[in-house]
Protein backbone atom coordinates (compact mmCIF):
# COMPACT_ATOMS: atom_id res chain seq x y z
CA UNK A 1 0.00 0.00 0.00
CA UNK A 2 2.79 2.44 0.99
CA UNK A 3 4.83 1.44 -2.06
CA UNK A 4 1.84 2.00 -4.36
CA UNK A 5 1.24 5.46 -2.95
CA UNK A 6 4.95 6.34 -3.10
CA UNK A 7 4.90 5.56 -6.81
CA UNK A 8 1.83 7.74 -7.30
CA UNK A 9 3.38 10.59 -5.29
CA UNK A 10 6.50 10.64 -7.47
CA UNK A 11 4.29 11.12 -10.54
CA UNK A 12 2.21 13.98 -9.05
CA UNK A 13 2.89 17.60 -10.07
CA UNK A 14 5.45 19.60 -8.12
CA UNK A 15 3.80 22.17 -5.83
CA UNK A 16 6.93 23.55 -4.14
CA UNK A 17 10.47 23.79 -5.48
CA UNK A 18 13.66 25.25 -3.98
CA UNK A 19 16.44 26.11 -6.43
CA UNK A 20 19.93 26.87 -5.07
CA UNK A 21 18.67 28.40 -1.82
CA UNK A 22 21.47 29.85 0.33
CA UNK A 23 21.39 31.49 3.73
CA UNK A 24 24.44 33.33 5.02
CA UNK A 25 25.22 34.78 8.42
CA UNK A 26 28.03 37.33 8.74
CA UNK A 27 28.91 36.70 5.11
CA UNK A 28 29.50 32.97 5.60
CA UNK A 29 27.22 30.20 4.28
CA UNK A 30 26.19 28.36 7.44
CA UNK A 31 22.64 27.05 7.27
CA UNK A 32 21.72 26.61 3.61
CA UNK A 33 24.23 25.87 0.89
CA UNK A 34 22.57 25.72 -2.55
CA UNK A 35 19.54 23.73 -1.39
CA UNK A 36 17.61 22.02 -4.21
CA UNK A 37 14.44 20.25 -3.20
CA UNK A 38 10.93 19.61 -4.52
CA UNK A 39 7.60 18.69 -2.92
CA UNK A 40 4.81 17.03 -4.88
CA UNK A 41 1.05 17.21 -4.47
CA UNK A 42 -0.29 14.62 -2.04
CA UNK A 43 3.17 13.75 -0.73
CA UNK A 44 4.52 13.29 2.80
CA UNK A 45 8.16 14.30 2.55
CA UNK A 46 10.36 13.66 5.61
CA UNK A 47 13.36 15.85 6.40
CA UNK A 48 16.15 14.43 8.55
CA UNK A 49 19.53 15.65 9.75
CA UNK A 50 21.74 16.37 12.73
CA UNK A 51 21.31 19.37 14.99
CA UNK A 52 22.59 22.46 13.22
CA UNK A 53 22.36 20.74 9.83
CA UNK A 54 20.12 23.51 8.46
CA UNK A 55 16.64 21.93 8.64
CA UNK A 56 15.15 24.68 10.79
CA UNK A 57 16.67 27.45 8.67
CA UNK A 58 15.30 25.90 5.49
CA UNK A 59 11.82 25.62 7.02
CA UNK A 60 12.04 29.24 8.18
CA UNK A 61 12.76 30.26 4.59
CA UNK A 62 9.79 28.23 3.35
CA UNK A 63 7.55 29.86 5.97
CA UNK A 64 8.78 33.42 5.41
CA UNK A 65 10.50 33.83 8.79
CA UNK A 66 13.90 34.07 7.08
CA UNK A 67 14.68 35.18 3.53
CA UNK A 68 17.28 33.42 1.37
CA UNK A 69 20.37 35.39 0.32
CA UNK A 70 20.56 33.46 -2.95
CA UNK A 71 18.32 31.17 -4.93
CA UNK A 72 14.65 31.05 -5.83
CA UNK A 73 11.46 29.53 -4.45
CA UNK A 74 8.69 28.33 -6.79
CA UNK A 75 5.07 27.47 -6.01
CA UNK A 76 3.33 25.45 -8.75
CA UNK A 77 6.02 26.65 -11.16
CA UNK A 78 5.64 30.35 -10.33
CA UNK A 79 8.48 32.25 -8.59
CA UNK A 80 7.52 33.71 -5.20
CA UNK A 81 9.17 35.80 -2.49
CA UNK A 82 7.94 35.11 1.04
CA UNK A 83 8.72 38.08 3.27
CA UNK A 84 6.75 36.94 6.33
CA UNK A 85 4.62 34.06 7.70
CA UNK A 86 1.57 36.06 6.58
CA UNK A 87 2.96 35.90 3.02
CA UNK A 88 3.45 32.15 3.36
CA UNK A 89 -0.09 31.60 4.64
CA UNK A 90 -1.47 33.74 1.82
CA UNK A 91 0.32 31.41 -0.61
CA UNK A 92 -1.10 28.29 1.06
CA UNK A 93 1.88 27.32 3.27
CA UNK A 94 1.29 26.64 6.98
CA UNK A 95 3.50 25.40 9.79
CA UNK A 96 2.84 23.45 13.00
CA UNK A 97 5.69 24.28 15.36
CA UNK A 98 7.08 21.85 17.93
CA UNK A 99 6.08 24.34 20.65
CA UNK A 100 2.39 24.72 19.82
CA UNK A 101 1.28 28.31 19.18
CA UNK A 102 -2.11 28.36 20.90
CA UNK A 103 -3.55 30.66 23.59
CA UNK A 104 -4.57 28.39 26.49
CA UNK A 105 -7.37 30.52 27.98
CA UNK A 106 -9.23 30.88 24.65
CA UNK A 107 -11.56 28.31 23.12
CA UNK A 108 -10.65 26.11 20.17
CA UNK A 109 -12.78 28.23 17.83
CA UNK A 110 -11.27 31.48 19.10
CA UNK A 111 -7.75 30.16 18.50
CA UNK A 112 -8.56 28.89 15.02
CA UNK A 113 -10.28 32.09 13.86
CA UNK A 114 -7.86 34.49 15.56
CA UNK A 115 -7.18 37.28 13.05
CA UNK A 116 -9.84 35.92 10.68
CA UNK A 117 -12.95 36.22 12.85
CA UNK A 118 -16.44 35.96 11.41
CA UNK A 119 -18.29 39.21 12.27
CA UNK A 120 -21.63 40.88 11.71
CA UNK A 121 -21.91 44.24 9.94
CA UNK A 122 -21.84 45.84 13.39
CA UNK A 123 -18.55 44.15 14.17
CA UNK A 124 -19.91 41.55 16.61
CA UNK A 125 -18.44 38.06 16.50
CA UNK A 126 -20.54 35.29 14.95
CA UNK A 127 -19.40 32.65 17.44
CA UNK A 128 -22.03 30.03 16.59
CA UNK A 129 -21.39 30.34 12.87
CA UNK A 130 -17.62 30.06 13.43
CA UNK A 131 -18.06 26.98 15.63
CA UNK A 132 -20.32 25.31 13.06
CA UNK A 133 -17.93 25.93 10.15
CA UNK A 134 -14.94 24.69 12.17
CA UNK A 135 -16.79 21.54 13.21
CA UNK A 136 -17.72 20.83 9.58
CA UNK A 137 -14.18 21.54 8.35
CA UNK A 138 -12.62 19.27 10.98
CA UNK A 139 -15.08 16.47 10.24
CA UNK A 140 -14.31 16.62 6.50
CA UNK A 141 -10.67 15.74 7.33
CA UNK A 142 -11.56 13.13 9.94
CA UNK A 143 -10.50 15.37 12.84
CA UNK A 144 -12.54 15.18 16.04
CA UNK A 145 -12.41 18.52 17.88
CA UNK A 146 -14.86 20.51 20.01
CA UNK A 147 -14.81 24.17 18.86
CA UNK A 148 -16.21 25.36 22.20
CA UNK A 149 -13.65 23.60 24.45
CA UNK A 150 -10.98 25.62 26.27
CA UNK A 151 -7.51 24.86 24.89
CA UNK A 152 -5.93 24.49 28.34
CA UNK A 153 -8.27 21.54 29.01
CA UNK A 154 -7.04 19.62 25.95
CA UNK A 155 -4.34 16.97 25.71
CA UNK A 156 -1.21 17.65 23.65
CA UNK A 157 -2.57 15.46 20.85
CA UNK A 158 -5.87 17.36 20.80
CA UNK A 159 -4.07 20.70 20.74
CA UNK A 160 -2.04 19.53 17.79
CA UNK A 161 -5.23 18.71 15.90
CA UNK A 162 -6.41 22.25 16.64
CA UNK A 163 -3.19 23.58 15.05
CA UNK A 164 -3.85 21.47 11.95
CA UNK A 165 -7.45 22.71 11.64
CA UNK A 166 -6.17 26.26 12.15
CA UNK A 167 -4.01 25.86 9.02
CA UNK A 168 -6.78 24.18 7.03
CA UNK A 169 -9.13 27.04 8.03
CA UNK A 170 -6.60 29.35 6.38
CA UNK A 171 -6.72 27.13 3.27
CA UNK A 172 -3.16 25.80 3.53
CA UNK A 173 -2.26 23.20 0.90
CA UNK A 174 1.33 22.72 2.11
CA UNK A 175 1.78 21.86 5.79
CA UNK A 176 5.14 21.84 7.59
CA UNK A 177 5.39 19.80 10.81
CA UNK A 178 8.39 20.36 13.10
CA UNK A 179 8.97 17.34 15.39
CA UNK A 180 5.20 16.78 15.70
CA UNK A 181 5.38 13.60 17.82
CA UNK A 182 7.91 14.85 20.40
CA UNK A 183 5.25 15.06 23.15
CA UNK A 184 2.78 12.40 21.98
CA UNK A 185 2.05 8.89 23.23
CA UNK A 186 2.36 6.04 20.68
CA UNK A 187 -1.43 6.01 20.35
CA UNK A 188 -1.54 9.76 19.73
CA UNK A 189 1.30 9.46 17.20
CA UNK A 190 -0.63 6.77 15.33
CA UNK A 191 -3.70 9.02 15.34
CA UNK A 192 -1.61 11.87 13.90
CA UNK A 193 -0.31 9.61 11.14
CA UNK A 194 -3.92 8.67 10.30
CA UNK A 195 -4.64 12.40 9.91
CA UNK A 196 -1.59 12.87 7.67
CA UNK A 197 -2.72 9.96 5.48
CA UNK A 198 -6.17 11.54 5.20
CA UNK A 199 -4.60 14.88 4.24
CA UNK A 200 -2.48 13.08 1.67
CA UNK A 201 -5.53 11.39 0.16
CA UNK A 202 -7.17 14.81 -0.19
CA UNK A 203 -4.19 16.24 -2.06
CA UNK A 204 -2.46 18.13 0.74
CA UNK A 205 1.35 18.08 0.76
CA UNK A 206 3.32 17.66 3.99
CA UNK A 207 6.90 18.30 5.07
CA UNK A 208 7.66 16.24 8.16
CA UNK A 209 10.75 17.02 10.28
CA UNK A 210 11.74 14.30 12.74
CA UNK A 211 14.65 12.62 14.49
CA UNK A 212 12.69 9.37 14.92
CA UNK A 213 13.56 7.01 12.08
CA UNK A 214 10.73 4.63 13.00
CA UNK A 215 8.23 7.36 12.05
CA UNK A 216 9.82 7.95 8.65
CA UNK A 217 9.12 4.38 7.62
CA UNK A 218 5.55 4.63 8.89
CA UNK A 219 4.43 7.72 7.02
CA UNK A 220 6.92 9.15 4.48
CA UNK A 221 6.73 8.82 0.70
CA UNK A 222 10.19 10.32 0.25
CA UNK A 223 13.01 11.25 2.61
CA UNK A 224 15.59 14.02 2.24
CA UNK A 225 18.73 14.11 4.39
CA UNK A 226 20.48 17.42 5.05
CA UNK A 227 23.95 17.69 6.60
CA UNK A 228 26.02 20.84 7.23
CA UNK A 229 23.60 22.91 5.18
CA UNK A 230 23.70 20.66 2.12
CA UNK A 231 21.34 18.07 0.72
CA UNK A 232 23.02 14.66 1.02
CA UNK A 233 20.33 12.84 -0.90
CA UNK A 234 16.64 12.13 -1.42
CA UNK A 235 15.36 8.57 -1.30
CA UNK A 236 12.34 6.45 -0.35
CA UNK A 237 11.67 4.01 2.51
CA UNK A 238 11.60 1.21 -0.04
CA UNK A 239 15.03 2.07 -1.46
CA UNK A 240 16.94 2.81 1.75
CA UNK A 241 17.05 0.88 5.02
CA UNK A 242 17.34 2.39 8.48
CA UNK A 243 21.07 1.68 8.83
CA UNK A 244 21.89 3.34 5.50
CA UNK A 245 19.66 6.31 6.36
CA UNK A 246 21.50 6.75 9.66
CA UNK A 247 24.82 6.77 7.82
CA UNK A 248 23.50 9.45 5.47
CA UNK A 249 22.45 11.57 8.45
CA UNK A 250 25.52 11.34 10.70
CA UNK A 251 28.20 9.64 8.61
CA UNK A 252 28.31 6.50 10.78
CA UNK A 253 26.13 3.74 12.19
CA UNK A 254 24.46 4.22 15.57
CA UNK A 255 23.87 1.21 17.83
CA UNK A 256 20.31 0.37 18.83
CA UNK A 257 18.76 -2.03 21.32
CA UNK A 258 18.77 -2.35 25.10
CA UNK A 259 21.64 -1.31 27.34
CA UNK A 260 24.16 -3.97 28.29
CA UNK A 261 23.58 -5.76 31.63
CA UNK A 262 25.31 -4.18 34.61
CA UNK A 263 25.32 -4.63 38.37
CA UNK A 264 22.97 -2.50 40.49
CA UNK A 265 23.96 -1.71 44.07
CA UNK A 266 21.91 -2.88 47.03
CA UNK A 267 21.81 0.50 48.79
CA UNK A 268 18.97 2.89 48.06
CA UNK A 269 20.36 6.29 47.08
CA UNK A 270 16.95 7.97 46.82
CA UNK A 271 13.84 7.15 48.83
CA UNK A 272 10.59 8.99 48.17
CA UNK A 273 7.73 8.23 50.56
CA UNK A 274 4.09 9.34 50.17
CA UNK A 275 5.14 12.52 48.35
CA UNK A 276 2.42 14.98 47.33
CA UNK A 277 2.79 18.34 45.60
CA UNK A 278 0.02 20.91 45.26
CA UNK A 279 -0.41 23.28 42.32
CA UNK A 280 -2.96 25.96 41.50
CA UNK A 281 -5.11 23.38 39.77
CA UNK A 282 -5.01 20.91 42.69
CA UNK A 283 -2.78 17.93 43.39
CA UNK A 284 0.07 17.79 40.85
CA UNK A 285 1.69 14.76 42.54
CA UNK A 286 -0.35 12.40 44.74
CA UNK A 287 1.13 10.07 47.37
CA UNK A 288 4.06 8.94 45.23
CA UNK A 289 6.39 6.32 46.73
CA UNK A 290 9.48 4.88 45.01
CA UNK A 291 13.22 4.37 45.44
CA UNK A 292 16.30 4.27 43.22
CA UNK A 293 19.35 2.16 44.00
CA UNK A 294 22.99 2.87 43.28
CA UNK A 295 23.66 2.40 39.57
CA UNK A 296 19.96 2.07 38.70
CA UNK A 297 18.15 4.05 36.01
CA UNK A 298 14.47 4.52 36.87
CA UNK A 299 12.56 5.77 33.86
CA UNK A 300 9.45 7.93 34.23
CA UNK A 301 6.83 7.76 31.47
CA UNK A 302 3.76 9.94 31.16
CA UNK A 303 1.99 12.36 28.88
CA UNK A 304 3.31 15.88 29.37
CA UNK A 305 1.60 17.58 32.32
CA UNK A 306 0.90 14.50 34.44
CA UNK A 307 3.19 15.31 37.34
CA UNK A 308 6.68 14.74 35.93
CA UNK A 309 7.85 18.36 36.23
CA UNK A 310 6.44 18.99 39.76
CA UNK A 311 8.04 15.72 40.90
CA UNK A 312 11.45 16.76 39.56
CA UNK A 313 11.06 20.24 41.07
CA UNK A 314 10.16 18.81 44.49
CA UNK A 315 13.21 16.54 44.44
CA UNK A 316 15.40 19.57 43.63
CA UNK A 317 13.86 21.85 46.23
CA UNK A 318 12.32 24.16 43.63
CA UNK A 319 8.87 23.63 45.13
CA UNK A 320 7.87 22.50 48.62
CA UNK A 321 5.92 19.22 48.93
CA UNK A 322 2.60 19.39 50.76
CA UNK A 323 3.37 16.03 52.42
CA UNK A 324 5.78 13.12 52.34
CA UNK A 325 9.53 12.79 52.63
CA UNK A 326 12.61 12.65 50.39
CA UNK A 327 15.76 10.89 51.58
CA UNK A 328 19.16 10.99 49.87
CA UNK A 329 21.52 8.28 51.16
CA UNK A 330 19.28 8.01 54.22
CA UNK A 331 19.40 11.73 55.01
CA UNK A 332 16.24 13.85 54.91
CA UNK A 333 16.46 16.56 52.23
CA UNK A 334 12.79 17.58 52.20
CA UNK A 335 12.57 21.34 52.69
CA UNK A 336 16.23 22.02 51.93
CA UNK A 337 17.20 24.73 49.45
CA UNK A 338 18.08 23.88 45.86
CA UNK A 339 21.73 24.81 46.43
CA UNK A 340 21.91 22.56 49.50
CA UNK A 341 20.41 19.67 47.53
CA UNK A 342 22.77 20.20 44.60
CA UNK A 343 25.75 20.48 46.94
CA UNK A 344 24.66 17.15 48.43
CA UNK A 345 25.33 15.59 45.02
CA UNK A 346 22.09 15.91 43.00
CA UNK A 347 22.50 16.91 39.35
CA UNK A 348 19.70 18.20 37.12
CA UNK A 349 18.92 18.30 33.41
CA UNK A 350 15.67 20.35 33.39
CA UNK A 351 12.91 19.79 30.85
CA UNK A 352 12.74 23.54 30.15
CA UNK A 353 16.26 24.15 28.89
CA UNK A 354 15.68 27.79 27.97
CA UNK A 355 13.79 28.80 31.08
CA UNK A 356 15.58 26.70 33.71
CA UNK A 357 18.79 25.37 32.18
CA UNK A 358 20.40 28.31 30.41
CA UNK A 359 20.78 32.08 30.38
CA UNK A 360 20.25 32.74 26.68
CA UNK A 361 21.86 36.19 26.66
CA UNK A 362 25.12 34.86 28.09
CA UNK A 363 28.01 33.24 26.25
CA UNK A 364 28.54 29.50 26.00
CA UNK A 365 31.49 29.30 28.41
CA UNK A 366 29.60 31.41 30.96
CA UNK A 367 26.65 29.00 30.84
CA UNK A 368 29.02 26.06 31.35
CA UNK A 369 30.16 27.76 34.55
CA UNK A 370 26.75 28.31 36.16
CA UNK A 371 26.97 25.41 38.63
CA UNK A 372 30.67 25.77 39.41
CA UNK A 373 31.39 29.49 39.45
CA UNK A 374 32.36 29.31 43.15
CA UNK A 375 34.49 26.16 42.82
CA UNK A 376 38.08 25.53 41.88
CA UNK A 377 39.72 25.76 39.37
CA UNK A 378 37.34 28.52 38.21
CA UNK A 379 37.11 30.55 41.42
CA UNK A 380 40.49 32.08 42.25
CA UNK A 381 38.82 33.91 45.13
CA UNK A 382 35.25 34.83 46.15
CA UNK A 383 35.42 37.83 43.81
CA UNK A 384 37.74 36.62 41.05
CA UNK A 385 37.07 34.06 38.32
CA UNK A 386 39.68 32.27 36.19
CA UNK A 387 38.08 32.96 32.82
CA UNK A 388 40.86 31.24 30.89
CA UNK A 389 40.18 28.00 32.76
CA UNK A 390 36.46 28.41 32.05
CA UNK A 391 37.15 28.92 28.34
CA UNK A 392 39.42 25.87 28.14
CA UNK A 393 36.81 23.72 29.85
CA UNK A 394 34.08 24.97 27.49
CA UNK A 395 36.27 24.28 24.43
CA UNK A 396 36.77 20.68 25.61
CA UNK A 397 33.03 20.18 26.10
CA UNK A 398 32.27 21.65 22.65
CA UNK A 399 34.50 19.00 21.10
CA UNK A 400 33.37 16.19 23.40
CA UNK A 401 29.65 16.73 22.85
CA UNK A 402 29.85 17.84 19.18
CA UNK A 403 28.21 21.18 19.94
CA UNK A 404 27.76 23.11 16.69
CA UNK A 405 29.20 26.44 17.86
CA UNK A 406 31.91 28.52 16.19
CA UNK A 407 33.68 29.02 19.54
CA UNK A 408 33.12 29.15 23.29
CA UNK A 409 32.17 32.84 23.17
CA UNK A 410 29.05 32.44 21.05
CA UNK A 411 25.84 33.71 22.68
CA UNK A 412 23.77 30.65 23.65
CA UNK A 413 20.49 32.17 22.44
CA UNK A 414 21.77 32.11 18.84
CA UNK A 415 22.22 28.30 18.83
CA UNK A 416 19.65 25.71 17.79
CA UNK A 417 17.54 24.03 20.46
CA UNK A 418 19.43 20.78 20.10
CA UNK A 419 22.79 22.44 20.67
CA UNK A 420 21.41 24.33 23.65
CA UNK A 421 20.38 20.97 25.10
CA UNK A 422 23.89 19.60 24.62
CA UNK A 423 25.30 22.50 26.65
CA UNK A 424 23.04 21.67 29.60
CA UNK A 425 23.84 17.96 29.42
CA UNK A 426 27.60 18.56 29.14
CA UNK A 427 27.59 20.90 32.14
CA UNK A 428 25.67 18.49 34.39
CA UNK A 429 27.26 15.16 33.43
CA UNK A 430 30.84 16.39 33.62
CA UNK A 431 30.31 17.63 37.16
CA UNK A 432 29.80 14.17 38.66
CA UNK A 433 26.88 13.49 41.02
CA UNK A 434 25.43 10.96 43.45
CA UNK A 435 22.04 11.24 41.81
CA UNK A 436 20.96 12.67 38.46
CA UNK A 437 17.49 13.94 37.55
CA UNK A 438 17.44 13.89 33.75
CA UNK A 439 14.24 15.36 32.31
CA UNK A 440 13.93 15.02 28.52
CA UNK A 441 17.76 14.87 28.10
CA UNK A 442 17.63 14.10 24.36
CA UNK A 443 14.59 16.14 23.29
CA UNK A 444 15.36 17.92 20.02
CA UNK A 445 18.71 16.13 19.67
CA UNK A 446 19.75 14.09 16.60
CA UNK A 447 20.17 10.33 16.85
CA UNK A 448 23.98 10.33 17.08
CA UNK A 449 24.03 12.95 19.82
CA UNK A 450 21.13 11.24 21.61
CA UNK A 451 23.05 7.96 21.62
CA UNK A 452 26.10 9.76 22.99
CA UNK A 453 24.10 11.49 25.75
CA UNK A 454 22.43 8.21 26.68
CA UNK A 455 25.85 6.60 26.84
CA UNK A 456 27.11 9.29 29.19
CA UNK A 457 24.09 8.86 31.45
CA UNK A 458 24.69 5.10 31.53
CA UNK A 459 28.38 5.65 32.25
CA UNK A 460 27.38 7.77 35.26
CA UNK A 461 25.06 4.99 36.41
CA UNK A 462 27.85 2.43 36.12
CA UNK A 463 29.91 4.63 38.44
CA UNK A 464 27.16 4.30 41.05
CA UNK A 465 25.01 7.33 40.21
CA UNK A 466 21.26 6.82 40.71
CA UNK A 467 19.36 8.20 37.72
CA UNK A 468 15.76 9.39 37.43
CA UNK A 469 15.15 9.55 33.67
CA UNK A 470 11.99 11.46 32.69
CA UNK A 471 11.32 11.14 28.96
CA UNK A 472 8.48 11.35 26.47
CA UNK A 473 10.48 9.08 24.13
CA UNK A 474 9.36 5.56 25.00
CA UNK A 475 12.10 3.98 22.88
CA UNK A 476 14.65 5.88 24.98
CA UNK A 477 13.06 4.73 28.24
CA UNK A 478 13.05 1.10 27.13
CA UNK A 479 16.64 1.33 25.88
CA UNK A 480 18.22 3.09 28.87
CA UNK A 481 16.11 2.27 31.95
CA UNK A 482 16.21 -0.68 34.32
CA UNK A 483 12.65 -0.05 35.49
CA UNK A 484 9.95 2.29 34.18
CA UNK A 485 7.44 4.10 36.41
CA UNK A 486 4.32 5.45 34.68
CA UNK A 487 2.55 8.59 35.94
CA UNK A 488 -1.03 9.58 35.18
CA UNK A 489 -2.58 12.69 36.77
CA UNK A 490 0.16 12.73 39.38
CA UNK A 491 -0.34 9.13 40.46
CA UNK A 492 1.76 6.03 39.81
CA UNK A 493 0.00 3.61 37.45
CA UNK A 494 2.65 0.96 38.00
CA UNK A 495 6.24 -0.14 37.52
CA UNK A 496 7.46 -2.17 34.53
CA UNK A 497 10.75 -4.01 34.07
CA UNK A 498 12.29 -2.35 30.98
CA UNK A 499 13.28 -5.76 29.58
CA UNK A 500 9.59 -6.65 29.34
CA UNK A 501 8.20 -3.22 28.43
CA UNK A 502 6.48 -2.44 25.12
CA UNK A 503 5.52 0.94 23.68
CA UNK A 504 1.88 -0.12 23.43
CA UNK A 505 1.59 -1.28 27.06
CA UNK A 506 3.31 1.87 28.33
CA UNK A 507 1.03 4.00 26.16
CA UNK A 508 -2.08 2.42 27.70
CA UNK A 509 -0.76 3.06 31.21
CA UNK A 510 -0.01 6.68 30.25
CA UNK A 511 -3.69 7.04 29.38
CA UNK A 512 -4.75 5.84 32.86
CA UNK A 513 -4.84 2.04 32.63
CA UNK A 514 -3.33 0.55 35.78
CA UNK A 515 -0.63 -2.12 35.40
Amino acid sequence: MIAEHAQTATEAPVVLQCVDLCKCYNGVVQAGDHINFSLRRGEVHAFLGENGAGKSTLMKMLYGIEQPDEGQLFLSGEPVVLKSPADAIAHGIGMVHQELMLIPHLTVAENITLGQEVRTRCGRLKKQEASRSIRELAASYGLDIDPDALVDKLTIGQRQRVEIVKLLYRKADILIFDEPTALLTPQESDALFDVLRRLRELGKSTIFITHKLREVYQIADRMTVIRQGRIIGTTTPQETGMEKLTQMMVGKTVPTGRRRPHPIGAEEVLQVKDLSVQSRGGAAVQNVTFSIRSGEVLGVAGIEGNGQTPLAQALLGLCRPSSGSILLDGREITGRSTKQIRDAGVGSIPDDRQGMGLILSMRLFENMLLNAYDEKPYAKSPLLEDWMAARRDAQAKIADYSIAATNESVVVGTLSGGNQQKIVVARELDRGCRMLIAAQPTRGVDIASADYIQGRILAAAEQGCAVLLISSDLDELIKVSDRIMVLFRGQIMGFVDADNATREALGRMMLGEAH
